[in-house]
């Protein structure tokens, strides 16, 4: 059996090795492997930080040994001793993780810098300044890295050094300024652990190494994970590199280049440099760096070298790649390579150019993008130049920016906006009487709900902006002020929303229009010749359906008709409806709600005549129709203690009588779907006559109406569906008969209880299609709500690493994706054609679509602005599977 290895030299690797060597120590294999002058070096493999991080930090077995031996070779090839009083060899110790993770851990340089070495690095390069400035580098990065020393202790000696000596740069420091400043850095470090630290340049190797691995779990590599789906099971390699210097002199220099501008895609040379400086410099900003072109004139040779091997590179990897270089004493090194990150537009500039010049296929050049990077052309975003520091955070849960001034009410926002003020509407949290404000505003921000609350999914539907849950902010209705830590802004002060981030800030920002241009639409269109699984969008007015429409959507696959209702002038109706005594006055208010409904209906037809639109019935939760229990005992209160004896209160008690009547403990799971239809058939017959009679109308005045898919909501049981069922089809019969046409339609059902997935068999036996709701789905197979636990637990159980992902955002692939599974198998065992599809907002979700399309549904339905990454997704789970 052979024992696992946790050292490899740079000779043994390539790219291949990226999960073992990461992307660092693969990529710099590989440049070795073809030809590119490279530092010799080592590499610490991810499997032994991942053995390391299992066993509390305590290392595997042999490691040490092993990183002994891959030294001790490092040093026979390199004719060097880590440390030694001549000749010394220096190395750098960094990180390197599997999904390049920029900047999120930790790196160590000149380690090997000691007062035994110090001399003959000055006497081997002849230039006493250049070795002491390694000198005190290194007990900086040292102790802060390794030791945990504070950084400020260091820089504010440095600060304090160059105040005294009337200097700005660091470069302006001479080799006595520097060994009094390492004298003053050696005293920093020794004070603060309470002893010397260790100088044998061996001891010190392990403990970068191991500060290395713990960098792993830093709460900003942590923070990026999360935010870029990354699993914290994949390690970081370390690498252990010997040392090239830019900071020699005049004839050295350190810098950055990119193969394309990862800005715009365009083929342009793209990067800066530094003369005299090492590669932290040009990162933190110590120096101002000068742009890539001017070191054609500084170091013409090393700058036609680093020209040729960056268009080799590219074409090796077949993808922009972002380097890394040092130039030492006029020779240049690479010291790394990787596909450069990038903006969205780049990112489909780059894809379109590399077909275009042969260098991808079309298949290819799609497994360059990212899904969810699309999102960022769909919507306004904030100039990148902005440079401005957000005031408070929330969830990003709605893509786009927003600027207008702050309102702390619907009315006040509908008012405003309506004459076209641009306003924020901030709440605690939006309800459904809200949606006149959400309409005109050009963003929200919440201090309550989650990703998928009602603030998020409404905005995301409408295109909106949308920031929610930002617990660090107190609203003050009454005092119409929004405190933010300590600063207090008045309605009317103006913020701008950062709904890709979460962000917010205290101020106007500039922002840029989205960015949908011929390479979307061209590579957008290239998944759309791959992809097996419908698009579909969920929309329930003109403009979103349009909207959809000019996205791609291939019909709608969730009309919730409850969203119609929310309207300020067609509320009252809707609660005259839900709060009738008897049959009569229900009668009645469905009566003034039909031909509303039908209006809508006809608008959604329009914009998608000749394509499948599914219609949901009726399924509120009838808190979000009702006046708040509390808020209307409060106005009987108020009314009762003014003496007001009148109309007024008599209706106001009436109300609240009702409203108790009505009231559920957990409305959620109370009086909603077809349970209300159950109760009340004439809701479901009023909705299905609007729906006939909207197709028709469509027809007869477009020459061309939409495929009727209707749908009954929260089925459990077969008798549901059986009797819901009959009465649409009695109701479309009578109307068809009445009006003398024909219509083709189809009834199906919404699979959002575990039951329905468990006996998807037996429901199948009266539908013709399935359409999983996977929120709410979610919501019961877990067993919790979704906008109490986004504001409670889930955070901790996804920081704590409970849980990875958010469920409500990422399908629960073991658990409700398990359900989908069975629904799907269980369906077709009964009806081999059953069309099944998903409605919730995990149809939106690129890592969702993937699984959706394993598991053989039909289409993905989401929101509009939401399409073209589910189109762009759907291809890549076609691809990935291949």
């Amino acid at each position: 059996m052979v024992e696992k290895r946790f050292i490899y030299d740079l000779s043994e690797g390539d790219a291949s090795m990226k999960p073992l060597l990461g992307g660092k120590g693969a990529g710099v294999a590989e440049m070795a492997r073809v030809g590119v002058p490279v530092p010799d070096a080592f590499t610490v493999t991810t499997e032994a930080c991942i053995e390391a991080t299992k066993r509390d930090g305590r290392w595997p077995d042999g490691l040490r040994e092993e990183i002994e031996e891959g030294l001790a070779r490092l040093e026979e090839r390199t004719g060097k001793v880590l440390g030694g009083s001549s000749n010394p060899l220096l190395v750098s110790v960094r990180s390197g993780a599997v999904v390049s993770m920029p900047g999120m851990m930790d790196t160590i340089l000149n380690l090997g810098m000691s007062d035994e070495s110090v001399a003959a690095v000055a006497q081997e390069s002849g230039n006493e300044r250049f070795a002491w400035d390694c000198y005190r580098r290194f007990i900086q990065m040292y102790g802060e890295v390794v030791e945990e020393v504070p950084a400020y202790l260091y820089e504010d000696a440095l600060t304090g050094l160059k105040a005294e000596r009337g200097v700005e740069q660091d470069t302006d420091l001479t080799a006595e300024d520097l060994k009094g400043l390492v004298a003053t850095f050696k005293e920093i470090s020794a004070e603060h652990l309470g002893g010397e630290w260790t100088s044998d340049p061996r001891e010190q190797l392990h403990r970068a190494v191991d500060a290395v691995f713990r960098s792993w779990l830093n709460p900003r590599a942590d923070v990026y994970r999360r935010a870029n789906n990354i699993s914290a099971e994949l390690g970081t390699a370390v690498n252990v590199m010997q040392m090239v210097f830019g900071n020699r002199g005049d004839t050295s220099a350190t810098g950055v280049c990119f193969t394309r501008d990862p800005s715009t895609g365009e083929k342009s040379l793209y990067g800066e440099f530094l003369v005299n400086a090492q590669g932290e410099d040009v990162v933190a900003g110590i120096r101002t760096p000068r742009p890539l072109a001017e070191m054609r004139d500084v170091l013409p040779e090393a700058y036609d070298e680093l020209i040729a091997t960056m268009a080799k590179m590219e074409a090796h990897y077949k993808d922009m790649q972002d380097m890394e270089f040092t130039v030492e004493n006029g020779r240049l090194f690479l010291l790394q390579t990787r596909n450069g990150k990038r903006t969205a537009a780049a990112a489909l500039k780059v894809a379109s150019d590399l077909v275009d010049e042969g260098v991808l296929t079309q298949h290819e050049a799609l497994g360059r993008i990212e899904p969810s990077q699309l999102d960022q052309l769909l919507h306004p975003a904030i100039d990148p130049a902005h440079g401005r520091t957000p005031i408070a955070k929330g969830l990003p849960a709605s893509p786009g920016a927003a600027v207008g001034e702050v309102v702390f009410d619907a009315d006040t926002a509908a008012e405003r906006g309506g004459k076209g003020e641009p306003v924020v509407l901030v709440r605690y949290e939006t309800t459904p009487d809200d949606i006149h404000g959400v309409i005109v505003a050009q963003g929200i921000l919440t201090a309550h709900g989650g990703m998928t609350s009602h603030a998020a999914v409404v905005a995301r539907g409408m295109g909106k902006p949308c920031v929610a849950g930002a617990g660090g902010i107190k609203i003050d209705v009454k005092a119409r002020t929004l405190t933010i830590g300590d600063r207090v802004l008045n309605e009317g002060d103006v913020i701008t929303l950062d709904g890709s981030t979460g962000d917010v800030y205290g101020e106007a920002l500039d922002l840029i229009p989205p960015q949908i241009n011929e390479d979307f639409e061209r590579v957008v269109a290239w998944a759309d010749e791959v992809r097996r699984l419908g698009v579909r969008a969920n929309a329930d007015n003109f403009e979103d359906a349009t909207k959809a429409r000019e996205l791609g959507a291939e019909g709608i696959g969730l009309c919730r008709t409850e969203h119609m209702f929310m309207a300020a002038d067609r509320l009252p109706a809707v609660r005259r409806m839900i709060l009738a005594d008897n049959q009569a006055q229900r009668a009645e208010a469905l009566a003034e709600i039909l031909p509303m409904q039908q209006s809508d209906f006809e608008g959604v037809f329009t914009a998608m005549k000749g394509l499948p639109v599914t219609v949901r019935l009726l399924d509120p939760p009838l808190h979000e129709f009702l006046p708040n229990l509390v808020e209307q005992s409060l106005l009987v209160q108020r009314l009762e203690t003014a003496g007001n004896d009148g109309a007024e209160l008599a209706d106001a008690r009436e109300t609240l009588s009702q409203v108790k009547r009505l009231h559920e403990q957990n409305p959620m799971l109370g009086t909603r779907g077809c349970r209300l239809a159950m109760l009340y058939p004439e809701i479901p017959e009023m909705q299905t006559r609007a729906i006939v009679r909207a197709a028709l109308a469509v027809l007869d005045r477009e020459g061309e109406t939409v495929k009727v898919e209707i749908m009954i909501p929260l089925v459990a049981l077969t008798q549901e569906l059986s009797a819901q069922r009959a009465i649409v089809e009695k109701t479309v019969a009578d109307e068809l008969a009445q009006a003398g046409r024909e219509l083709d339609y189809t009834i199906g059902t919404m699979i959002e209880l575990p039951r329905a997935a468990l006996l998807a068999d037996q429901i199948a036996e009266h539908a013709d299609f399935f359409s999983f709701g996977t929120n709410d789905l979610t919501q019961t197979t877990i067993g919790i709500s979704r906008d109490d636990a986004e504001n409670g637990f889930l955070t901790n159980y996804i920081m704590d690493h409970v849980l990875e992902r958010n469920p409500f955002e990422t399908i629960d692939v073991d658990g409700v994706g398990q359900l989908v599974q069975m629904g799907v198998d269980k369906g077709r065992s009964t009806k081999p054609g059953l069309k099944t599809g998903v409605c919730g907002e995990h149809g939106g979700d690129p890592d969702s679509v993937e699984f959706f399309n394993s598991v053989g549904l039909d289409y993905v339905s989401c929101s509009p602005f939401r399409v073209p990454i589910a189109r762009f997704a759907a291809a890549k789970a076609v691809l990935n599977q291949k």
